[in-house]
C-alpha cells in the first residue's frame, strides 16, 4: 500500500442497490437506489399499472395501493421517492422510451396474448388461464397481434407531466426530487421481452429518435435532473443492435444494421450520437454511460452458491470487470475488462460523461461465496473509477451478501464506513488476497479491505509507504466463521513500514489504521 499514489475520490453511488427496503437502505446510508427492471418500460404513473411483458404473460397488473381513489398521488413510484428522502437516499427513476403503456387500472389484468383470442399456447397464468406466453404449442410465437390489448401510444409529454407530477410533491432535482432519471429498461430485447407491442428488432436510429426526444425532453422540465442510457443488457447489446442479430444464424459475420453505421459498435456510435446532440444545440442529454453486466458463465449470476467449482469460478469472475489478461469463461470467450473498456469509449466519444453499472448480480448473495464476490466488487468500482452502480435483486438484511455492503458502508454498527479516496493498493496475488485501500476524510484514517477468497487460512506481510499510522489498527471481519455479525477483533500492531497478520479462510477483513496526530 502507497498511500502517497493513485489516489483519486471514490464516488459513494457504486453502493446502490435496485429496489431496497428502507431499514436495509437506513443501515447502509444507501446512496442512490433505482426503480427499474422489464416492467417499467411500460408504466402508467397515473394509473399506478405496469405490464409485466414477459416475466409474466405480458399483463397489465395493478400495483397494490391504499387508495387507487387518490392517484395520482400515493402511487408505487411516489411512495419509492419517498422512501428515498425518509432515508437521504437519492432516486434513479426509469423512464419509458418505448412509445405504449397501460391503458387503464384495470381489475380484469389485460394481457398481451388472450387464449380466447389468440389460440391454446404453450404457458398459462395459473391464476388467469385465459393469458398465455405468446408461444403456440408446437412452439411458433404469436405474431401480427393489435399492441391495443393492453397499451396505448404516448409521447415524451406523457413522462414530462409525470416528471411534473413527481416535482410538485417533491420538489428538483436541486431541492430533494428526482435526481437520477434511466432511460428506459434494456431496449435492444423489446423485441423479446416486449413483443407483444414492439415486435420490431430495435436499431440504431431508433435509439438515436428516442433518446433525442425523451432525454430532451426530460432536460426541459428539470435541467438539473441527470440522464443514464442506454441502460443495454449486455455483451452483445454493446457491439450491435436487436436488428443485427434479428437474421438468426451467424448474423455477427455480417451486422447490417452495424454496417449501417460505418462499422461503429453501437455503444461507441450511441456516445458520438450525444455528443453531437449537444455540439449542436448545446444541451448535454446524456449524463451516465449506463450498462448491465451480468456475468454470463454457468451457474454465476442470479444463481444459488453452487459446487466448490462454481464458487471458485464467482471469485475469478469478477476479473471480468477489470482485467485484459482474463479470457471470460463463457460464450463470450474473450477479456471483457468492462469498466477500462467503458472509460475508454467515453474518452473517445463523449468526454465528461460518468460509466454507470445500474444492473448486476454475481449470485449466492445467501452464502459466503457471494458476499466475497460482493465485497471484492465493490473493492473494484472503487478502484476503477465507476461513477455508479446498483445491485440488482440485493440481499435480505440477514443475508451475506447485506454484510459485504456493511463491511463498506457501517462496519461497526454507528455509521463508520470505509474510505472516500482511494490509495494504491495492490497483491501479489489478487486470485488469493485481493486488497483495496482507501483515505477516509474527516479523521484522516487508512482504511484496507482484505478478501481471502481461498479456503484456507493465509498469512501475509502488508508493505506500507506514505502513511504515519498510530501503534494500534482496528480490526474488523465477516467471515463464514459468524455468518450473522461483523466480529471486533484484537488490535493490530503496526509501524510505518506495515505489519504481518493471518486473513482467516473465506474472510473480509476491514484494517482501519488511524493516522498519527
Amino acid at each position: 500500500v502507497d498511500v502517497s499514489a493513485d489516489r483519486h475520490q471514490i464516488s459513494a453511488d457504486i453502493y446502490g442497490m435496485n429496489f431496497a427496503d428502507e431499514s436495509l437502505a437506513s443501515e447502509l446510508r444507501l446512496p442512490v437506489r433505482r426503480w427499474g427492471g422489464n416492467a417499467t418500460t411500460r408504466y402508467n404513473w397515473q394509473y399506478d399499472t405496469a405490464n409485466h411483458a414477459s416475466d409474466w404473460y405480458f399483463e397489465n397488473i395493478p400495483n397494490d395501493n391504499p387508495d387507487p381513489t387518490k392517484l395520482p398521488d400515493g402511487s408505487e413510484t411516489d411512495r419509492f421517492v419517498e422512501q428515498d428522502r425518509h432515508t437521504s437516499t437519492r432516486t434513479l427513476l426509469t423512464v419509458p422510451l418505448i412509445g405504449w403503456t397501460p391503458d387503464q387500472r384495470k381489475q380484469a389484468y389485460a394481457c398481451g396474448f388472450n387464449v380466447n383470442n389468440y389460440g391454446a399456447q404453450q404457458d398459462t397464468d395459473p391464476w388467469r388461464p385465459d393469458c398465455g406466453n405468446g408461444v403456440r404449442p408446437d412452439g411458433t410465437e404469436i405474431t401480427g397481434k393489435t399492441p391495443s390489448d393492453t397499451s396505448t401510444p404516448i409521447t415524451p409529454t406523457f413522462m414530462q407531466d409525470w416528471m411534473r407530477h413527481l416535482i410538485g410533491s417533491y420538489g428538483t432535482a436541486g431541492s430533494g426530487g428526482v435526481e437520477l432519471y434511466d432511460l428506459d429498461n434494456e431496449p435492444m430485447l423489446w423485441n423479446e421481452t416486449h413483443r407483444d407491442v414492439h415486435p420490431q428488432p430495435t436499431s440504431y436510429a431508433e435509439m438515436q429518435d428516442r433518446t433525442y426526444q425523451y432525454a430532451a425532453a426530460i432536460k426541459q422540465v428539470d435541467p438539473g435532473a441527470k440522464t443514464l442510457g442506454p441502460a443495454e443488457w449486455g455483451w452483445t447489446g454493446y457491439f450491435y443492435s436487436a436488428l443485427d442479430a434479428a437474421p438468426g444464424g451467424p448474423w455477427w459475420n455480417n451486422p447490417k444494421d452495424r454496417n449501417a453505421h460505418g462499422g461503429t459498435p453501437f455503444v461507441e456510435w450511441y456516445l458520438q450520437q450525444m455528443q453531437d446532440y449537444e455540439q449542436i444545440y448545446g444541451v448535454r442529454i446524456l449524463d451516465y454511460l449506463d450498462l448491465h453486466n451480468y456475468p454470463q458463465a454457468s451457474g454465476v449470476t442470479l444463481s444459488p452458491a453452487g459446487d466448490a467449482a462454481t464458487q471458485a469460478k464467482r471469485l475469478r469472475s469478477t476479473r471480468s470487470l477489470w482485467d485484459p489478461t482474463y479470457v471470460d469463461e463463457s460464450w463470450i470467450n474473450e477479456p471483457v475488462r468492462l469498466i477500462p473498456r467503458m472509460r475508454e469509449w467515453i474518452d473517445a466519444n463523449y468526454p465528461g460523461t460518468k460509466p454507470a453499472i445500474s444492473e448486476y448480480n454475481w449470485g449466492a448473495l445467501d452464502h459466503i461465496n457471494g458476499a466475497l464476490a460482493q465485497a471484492d466488487i465493490l473493492g473494484i468500482f472503487g478502484r476503477e473509477q465507476l461513477d455508479l452502480a446498483t445491485l440488482w435483486s440485493p440481499p435480505s438484511a440477514s443475508e451475506p451478501g447485506a454484510y459485504a455492503f456493511r463491511m463498506y458502508r457501517n462496519y461497526d454498527g454507528q455509521g463508520s464506513a470505509y474510505g472516500d479516496t482511494w490509495v494504491r493498493s495492490t497483491s501479489v496475488d489478487q486470485d488469493k488476497l485481493a486488497i483495496y485501500g482507501a483515505e477516509r476524510s474527516g479523521d484522516g484514517a487508512l482504511t484496507l479491505m482484505v478478501i481471502n477468497k481461498t479456503s484456507e487460512d493465509l498469512t501475509s506481510s502488508l508493505n506500507l509507504s506514505g502513511f504515519s499510522p498510530d501503534a494500534n489498527a482496528k480490526m474488523y471481519r465477516y467471515s463464514a466463521a459468524n455468518l450473522g455479525a461483523i466480529v471486533q477483533g484484537a488490535d493490530q500492531a503496526i509501524s510505518a513500514n506495515g505489519f504481518s497478520t493471518t486473513y482467516p479462510a473465506n474472510s473480509i477483513t476491514l484494517i482501519v489504521v488511524p493516522r498519527s496526530q
